[in-house]
């Protein structure tokens, strides 16, 4: 996979060559404060990645068990890191699956969030790239917020979805803000994601392609509770409200999101 290719500064800034008032993103330089690139072997970096594990449903009804530190489900070589939902009973559980998360390892107020990833594909299968508050400050979900970088669902094989709750805005309620945008590759390819989060506006990416911005209100934490640091999530479940409601596909097991680069800039 292509690693590190954008020139290095002597101060220690580069410049995002995404930038282009195309996207809606204005030309700016800024620092490389955490990464993984995925160029080692074995399981996900200690020291970045934790995760959530269990098989209690999600609050969403899915169907996996996300276990830990387990190399069938969640493994880095040949320079990416492989999350795989199988089909296999454990613990109760239908399906095993990955959760990844940069809880306390990496977390941040602001920044450019950048993933490169090539989803995996099926009916039943729902893989997300995703944020969420690392010490809520305002409340259980949705209170503190979310943000979703990347959502698929894999009945919809041509579109991936960008999307914020809170508690003014979530899908609960029906209120929820996103929006999507299609390819027809997701699952053949790799593409770029993107999240660009200041605290006057979160923006969303498909590689260069600016589909899904949510500008700051400025009237409670109601609208905005996107002032805290944040934590990214990498997962792929299995059925769940969204995910399954079109039911799942027994066939398409193993499934893999495959993930060549996290990095994020402020």
């Amino acid at each position: 996979m292509r690693k590190i290719s954008l020139l290095i500064m002597a101060a220690g800034f580069i410049t995002l060559a995404g930038c282009s008032s195309k996207n809606g993103s204005e030309n700016k330089e800024r620092k490389l404060v955490w990464s993984d690139e995925f160029d080692y072997s074995g399981l996900p970096d200690s020291n970045k990645w934790g995760y959530d594990t269990g098989g209690h449903g999600w609050g969403n009804n899915e169907k996996q068990f996300y276990t830990e530190k387990r190399a069938e489900n969640a493994v880095v070589g040949n320079g990416v890191l492989s999350i795989t939902a199988i089909k296999e009973a454990f613990e109760g559980a239908a399906y095993t699956s990955a959760r990844l998360v940069s809880k306390h390892k990496g977390d941040w107020k602001y920044g450019r969030f950048e993933i490169k990833a090539k989803l995996p594909a099926g009916r039943g299968i729902w893989p997300a790239i995703w944020m969420l508050p690392t010490d809520p400050q305002l409340g259980d979900w949705p209170e503190s917020g979310e943000i979703d970088i990347m959502e698929f669902v894999g009945y919809q094989p041509d579109s991936v979805f960008g999307t914020v709750h809170t508690g003014a805005y979530n899908h609960t309620i029906g209120t929820q803000k996103g929006k999507s945008t299609f390819r027809g590759d997701l699952s053949d390819t790799f593409h770029v994601y993107i999240l660009d989060w200041d605290e006057n506006e979160i923006k969303i990416f498909v590689d260069d392609e600016l589909y899904f911005s949510y500008p700051n209100e400025k009237k409670s934490y109601q609208e905005w509770p996107f002032d805290q640091h944040f934590h990214l999530l990498l997962n792929v479940a299995v059925g769940g409200n969204w995910g399954g409601s079109r039911g799942i596909d027994e066939s398409i097991f193993p499934q893999t999101m495959q993930i060549d680069y996290v990095r994020v800039y402020q």
